[in-house]
Formats: structure tokens, sequence, C-alpha cells
């Protein structure tokens, strides 16, 4: 069963009401967590204001109110820092050129399918990751869905479960072990596997908190809950530490 608290939490910003709620329904099928809808940026500030566990906003460019959602991007730019793509049927030059201005993350054109809202959601989540923007509204960027993500997004990895992303804190990661071409991450409440190498994972990583212990293992030093010879105790499993990492690692932990 999905922790629900892993949910990539998203924010609509959209005044047509049925679109809005057909976005709304289209990604809480996919396993996205809608924390509100908005039909004005006043009203999108708000939510924002109350919710600061929002990961991403999905706006729609034209909107009702005394400021449209290029100028609510703008504030979220300033303010919250989040990943956010622009909703649109269509754009003149000037709307075209104030929205690259904000640099969004990602487009999404109308009308849109259920498959195509995802993928713009996983996009923008990878073009933020990678501080990246999307200059051009119709540009078609290299981009497979499916694939091997792993996104570092503030104080947490986005990881891939089921065809879509999990927000999962760096404090919930205990330890990640390669196996053959294969690596699992392992949290306190769930493991996600990848077919990448081990070495691809830990980048995203800080290294302040996390290291490699051995060839096959890098662990969350703070979950580390006692240590024994050569091994490390984290959450009932006893992870070993090589003779080329021993010294680095031990360090961390003082003895009486």
């Amino acid at each position: 069963m999905m922790n629900t608290d892993n949910k990539v939490k998203l924010l609509v910003v959209e005044d047509e009401i049925l679109l809005a709620n057909d976005i709304a329904n289209k990604l809480q099928d996919n396993n996205y967590e809608v924390i509100g809808i908005a039909d004005t940026a006043k009203k999108a500030l708000g939510i924002l204001e109350r919710h600061d566990d929002i990961d991403m906003v999905l706006i729609d460019i034209i909107l009702k109110g005394e400021f449209d959602g290029i100028e609510l991007a703008r504030f979220i730019n300033d303010k919250h820092q989040i990943p956010f793509m622009f909703l649109t049927s269509h754009a003149d030059q000037y709307i075209f050129e104030r929205a690259k201005s904000v640099k969004p993350h990602a487009y999404l054109l109308k009308p849109f399918n259920a498959r195509q809202v995802c993928i713009a959601v996983e996009l923008a989540l990878k073009n933020f990751s990678n501080k990246d923007s999307q200059d051009d509204i119709h540009q078609n960027k290299d981009f497979e869905p499916y694939d091997n993500q792993v996104l570092s997004i503030n104080d947490s990895l986005f990881l891939k479960k089921n065809q879509h992303f999990e927000r999962v804190p760096l404090r919930e990661i205990l330890f990640l072990k390669a196996d053959s071409n294969y690596c699992s991450v392992y949290t306190k409440t769930d493991r996600f596997i990848y077919s990448v190498g081990l070495n691809k994972i830990e980048e995203q990583l800080p290294t302040q908190r996390f290291m490699r212990v051995h060839r096959s293992y890098v662990v969350n030093i703070n979950s580390v809950v006692g240590f024994e010879g050569n091994l490390l105790f984290i959450h009932n499993e006893k992870i070993p530490v090589s003779k080329a990492h021993k010294g680095d690692v031990f360090k961390h932990f003082k003895t009486i």
C-alpha cells in the first residue's frame, strides 16, 4: 500500500471549473494529490500560504481577476521556489514572451488527455530539478516518462513507483543497495527499485548526510543506530563496511 504522505502534492489554478475538476481527477487517478483548486491568482496565493508542502503548481495563463497566471508564476518564483507549468490553449507573441520571462518548467496545451497531463507534470519536475525551463510552447524535449528518473528537489528525492513519482524526504531514506544491474532505495516504509547503477542515484544525494560504506551500499549516516565490528545497524538491517571505507565511516561515530 502506498504511503499517502509520499504523494506528490499539486495545486491547480484554472478558472474554468469543469476543466479544473477534470484535471484534478486525472491527476488523482494517477496517484497525485491535489491540495486545492483556485480560479484566481489571489485564491492560489492563499492556498500556497496555508500549505507549505505543495510540490508543484499547474497554472492557466489566462485567469480572471486582477492578476493573470504569469504574474502568479512570478510571485511563486520570488517567494516559494517550487516548479510550475502553464496551461494554455493559445497565446499571442506578447503573452508568449511574457510567459517565457518567468521561466516555466513545462507547458500543457489544451485540449489534453490524462497521459499528457502526467507527462507534463513529470517533465516540469525534471526541468526544475535540473534547473532548466521550457522556452518554447511547442518544444518537444527528449523525455521518456517511464524511464529511470531520480529527481532531487529541495530536501527530497522524487522516485518512480508504479509509473508515478513519489516524494521521499531525505530523512526517510535509510540506505541504498546495489544488486547486479539494479539499485534499491530503502526507506522507513518502502523500497524503490531502479535498473540503474548505484552511482547514478548516489550523485543526487548530499554528501554530508549520505556516504559510501561498501561497493554495494550507500547509507544515511543519521539512520545508523549502532555498529559492531565492520557492521552498521540500520532499521533491523546489518550493513557491511568494507576495508576501503572503514576509516572514513567510523570516524563519524564516537565510542566511550
